[in-house]
């Protein structure tokens, strides 16, 4: 009996098979010969920072051209590229909407897979969307108007144009490790975890933490290990109105019904709007309640989703010998992905003086960050060991703390929009059958016996 994988349709799928090119120049390769410890010294003391909360959502399946691409003063692109597809036609980046909407119903859902990865990277040139077993919806792109929310939440807070994820390789993998710096798999096989996790390291020191999940829990694939610290979505918009959140959390949106377009995640074909919605209601839950002063709410995405990305991702330190490493003990960190860290250190620099997001830009942050960048902000908040050599302090991944300006803080908000979710259709049936349904059978597996969903 095979194991359910989340993406086995692609391996079977004809359509956009092959080759293409990126014409013109490659894409520049980032050269990162930062000391890790170089500025170490101008972070505060941890335990007088003043952060007391650390909120992490994570989102799924977008680069970051794809969705910041036009942010000012960000090393971004998306108008204007070129690429070629198996049959050598020429494709240009072209703006969503208006061809394929805001899910991509009728489109394949891009290729992200390992192997996939490896195509569209050919070597740092960033240029096989096309060859990977996807279509033009891997060329899209989308501007500042398209989502209302995230897009003010960038102009108006810290986003970081250097964050990789942390695998070249799907959403499990990557998953994994935003919990615990490496993985088991390099694919989403629904297999029984026990890796060491943030969460047994918070434990173990008696700070609290507690993993807030929409529908199908990530965490049930520890089985029934953390169900003590899990709580359903509404719990966390209590928990933040009463001011009483848990030192670090985590939340993860709706990840059932991607292939009909009605998930919140923003995975497609899911309707970025619903996911738009998501974010601000998570955000203005926490901007409007007691935690604030206190909090640095990080908002970041899993992997690329096979979305294109002019920059060639660096190497980083082996977590362990999943990924196999290189002679030097080195793996390639995935594609780019968006974070944004909203809190009162993360303000545009504008902000201080009584200047617009317009007037001044947004606040950008380009050292070398990956998921795990996440982990050792916790560890230095709590005084927490590291759990491999990714999240260790002599890695080249950068503490997010370094992107904290603890010379300012202000706790005032800045006014963002609050959008309603859009009432969605969705894509009706699946266009593009698959095999499986990974989240959905997430829900029903032996692993989630005991969860309440």
């Amino acid at each position: 009996m095979s194991t359910p994988t989340r993406r086995r349709f692609l391996q079977t799928t004809a359509a956009a098979a092959g080759g293409a090119m990126l014409l013109g120049r490659g894409a520049r390769s980032l050269a990162h010969g930062r000391d890790p410890g170089a500025d170490r010294d101008r972070l505060p003391a941890p335990d007088s920072s003043g952060i007391e909360h650390i909120v992490v959502l994570m989102m799924e399946n977008r680069s970051f051209d794809h969705l910041l691409g036009w942010l000012p003063g960000a090393n971004g692109r998306q108008a204007g590229l070129r690429f070629r597809d198996p049959a050598g036609a020429v494709h240009s980046t072209f703006h969503a909407p208006p061809v394929v909407g805001f899910n991509g119903c009728g489109f394949l859902d891009p290729d992200h897979s390992w192997d996939g990865g490896r195509i569209q990277f050919n070597g740092g040139r960033m240029d096989g969307w096309l060859r990977a077993q996807s279509d033009t919806f891997a060329l899209s792109y989308y501007e500042r108007r398209d989502r209302p929310f995230f897009s003010e939440l960038a102009m108006n807070f810290t986003t970081l144009d250097h964050n990789f994820c942390s695998i070249l390789g799907p959403t499990f993998p990557n998953r994994f490790f935003v919990h615990a710096a490496q993985t088991s798999q390099l694919d989403d096989a629904l297999v029984l975890q026990t890796l060491p996790t943030i969460w047994d390291n918070l434990a173990a020191a008696g700070v609290s933490g507690r993993y807030y999940f929409s529908d199908s829990p990530f965490l049930a694939l520890w089985g029934d290990k953390y169900l003590p610290i899990a709580r359903p979505f509404a719990e966390f918009l209590v928990d933040a109105a009463l001011g009483t959140l848990p030192a670090v959390s985590y939340i993860d949106p709706r990840f059932v019904d991607e292939d009909s377009g009605t998930s919140g995640d923003d995975h497609p074909h899911a309707d970025i709007r619903a996911g738009d919605a998501f974010m601000a209601q998570a955000f203005h839950a926490v901007a409007s309640g007691p935690c604030w002063p206190n909090t640095v709410f990080v908002f970041m995405y899993d992997e690329w989703g096979g979305f294109f990305d002019h920059v060639a991702p660096p190497t980083s330190v082996a977590a362990n010998d999943v990924d196999p490493p290189d002679a030097n003990g080195e793996v390639l960190l995935g594609m780019r992905t968006p974070v944004v860290i909203a809190s009162p250190w993360t303000h545009q620099d504008g902000f201080h003086d009584g200047r617009t997001a317009d007037e001044h830009g947004p606040r950008i942050h380009s050292a070398l960050y990956d998921h795990t960048s996440v982990l050792k902000l916790i560890n230095w908040r709590f005084g927490l060991p590291n759990l491999t050599a990714r999240d260790a302090e002599t890695s080249n991944i950068t503490n997010l703390a370094h992107a904290l300006d603890f010379r300012r803080h202000d706790p005032r908000v800045p006014h963002l929009p609050l959008p309603l979710p859009p009432l969605l259709a969705g894509c009706g049936l699946p266009t593009l059958k698959r095999d499986d349904h990974q989240w959905a059978q997430l829900k029903v597996s032996p692993l989630a016996r005991n969860w309440k969903l």
